[in-house]
């Protein structure tokens, strides 16, 4: 019986691979320039190894898919909260990928945990881990929170838009660089090899096993969870601008739009200083008068505008969709097309399989008599599709990018975007359907601006984004 391994893109790729390299894995491919999500041993030619997403994996192990994978123990903890009693089983601290999440306020009274638990208020908490942040609100005995998911830079969001934020970093003083005060350790964290319970039971894992806790410290004491940080030192924490009721908070893209936008605005004589930064720095400035600017994930875009946290926001379509579809009365619109980051939102198979549409698709489903899984960045417009090709027998899978993986071992079909559909095919996929096509557009509110300023100066900027679309 074969084993199913599960191996972590992004922050811990580089040591992990050189970890594995010491253990003689002999993996070709496993590198930063990674092409391929299937790898295979040299030392264990019979296990399959698969490159997934970091926040994948721990819920891959769970579910059975994979027996053993490697993940930083944030995402565990993330996981095991909300599931207990899940299949998941830490076996092993790797070593490397040190740091911490912490829980991160600014300089003041919200940065005394016991001045939080007084609060009257809402507390607003945001952050990539909702479930850790729930069990935060419960320790420190919040009486009234709400909590914002988001795909990442939570940074970014106090004071405006969150009072209190979970953070992973390698050490406080990257917390205070970032002009907050880290206030609670929520789990040291470090990269852990986990495995799934039913599978060590089962599966004979000896010799993989070996290989690598042989080289490893036994000697480590296991990462403390919730405990409460006595900052003394604060000097480096930054102020922020008040933004005042007649500024339109404008929400521009991170990532790889960052160069499109700047083209745009370049036309029609807009400059906004530090953006794409160098150091990170998520609150630019501009010579857009009474503007106040933050740099956050565009999948986060549409629930902040929503939630009445921005003015306008530069978006792709297909995020303002997926959040539409979630939300069909959120009070959100789309102002402007601005014409790039073209994609199209497809449905993928994999090649092998003898379909030809979604129809056939499903009929061959049927003929299997499978309940069909849909692994997706896009859930809400992936449970729209199925329902509305008349798929009754469905399992949505979210996941954090790296999608193509998923087939065919974990998925039977993948909601995903694509420019040519290179990637898609490197993977040995192939398109059956095309949902729809997307370009980056200018997004607001549907709700009306009672402040003439504010709404002049959102004009000003719609007009100039629409006379810069009708430039060559």
């Amino acid at each position: 019986m074969s084993l199913n391994i599960a191996l972590p893109k992004g922050r811990l790729l580089n040591s992990t691979a050189t970890l594995l390299e010491r253990a003689g894995w002999e993996l070709d491919g496993y590198n930063d320039k990674l092409r391929y999500y299937r790898l295979k041993s040299g030392k264990f030619p019979d296990i399959n190894i698969k490159v997934l997403q970091e926040k994948d994996i721990p819920i891959q192990i769970a579910v059975g898919n994979y027996d053993l994978g490697i993940c930083g123990l944030d995402w565990t903890e993330e996981l095991l909260v909300k599931y207990p009693s899940s299949s998941v089983i830490k076996i092993a601290d790797l070593g490397y990928g040190d740091g911490a999440l912490y829980v991160a306020a600014l300089p003041g009274e919200l940065a005394d945990p016991e001045k939080l638990t007084l609060r009257k208020n809402i507390t607003r908490i945001a952050g990539e881990y909702p479930n850790l942040a729930e069990i935060l609100a419960g320790k420190l005995r919040l009486k009234r929170f709400s909590i914002f998911p988001l795909w990442g830079g939570a940074e970014v969001y106090p004071p405006e838009d969150a009072e209190i934020v979970l953070l992973p970093r390698k050490s406080e003083k990257d917390i205070l660089d970032a002009g907050l005060v880290p206030i609670i350790k929520v789990v040291d964290f470090k990269a852990y090899l986990i495995a799934n319970s039913n599978s060590l039971k089962t599966k004979n894992m000896a010799d993989v096993l070996s290989s690598l806790t042989d080289l490893l410290d036994s000697s480590r004491d296991f990462p403390k969870t919730f405990h409460v940080i006595k900052t003394t030192d604060i000097a480096s924490a930054k102020s922020f601008t008040t933004v005042n009721d007649d500024m339109v908070r404008l929400a521009l893209p991170d990532g790889h739009q960052q160069s499109h936008v700047c083209r745009i605005f370049d036309k029609v004589g807009i400059k906004v200083d530090d953006y794409p930064s160098q150091t990170g720095n998520r609150r630019p400035t501009s010579n857009l008068a009474g503007y106040f600017i933050k740099v956050i994930r565009p999948q986060d875009m549409p629930l902040q505008i929503a939630n009445g946290n921005f003015d306008l926001a530069i978006t792709g379509r297909d995020w303002l969709i997926d959040h539409k579809y979630q939300f069909p009365n959120s009070p959100i619109h789309e102002l402007l097309d601005l014409k790039y980051g073209w994609v199209k939102i497809v449905a993928v198979v994999d090649e092998k399989l003898p379909v030809e549409d979604i129809a056939s698709w499903w009929q061959h489903c049927n003929e299997k008599q499978i309940t069909c899984r849909v692994a997706t960045e896009y859930t809400n417009i992936a449970d729209r599709y199925v329902r509305d090709n008349r798929i009754d027998r469905y399992r949505i899978i979210p996941t954090w990018g790296a999608t193509e993986g998923f087939l065919p071992e974990d998925a039977d079909l993948l909601i995903e975007n694509t420019e040519t559909g290179g990637t898609i095919a490197r993977h040995n996929l192939r398109i059956i359907d095309k949902l729809f096509e997307s370009t980056a557009c200018l997004i607001a509110s549907t709700r009306k601006v009672s402040n003439t300023k504010k709404s002049e100066r959102m004009e000003f900027l719609i007009d100039a984004l629409k006379n810069a679309m009708e430039m060559p």
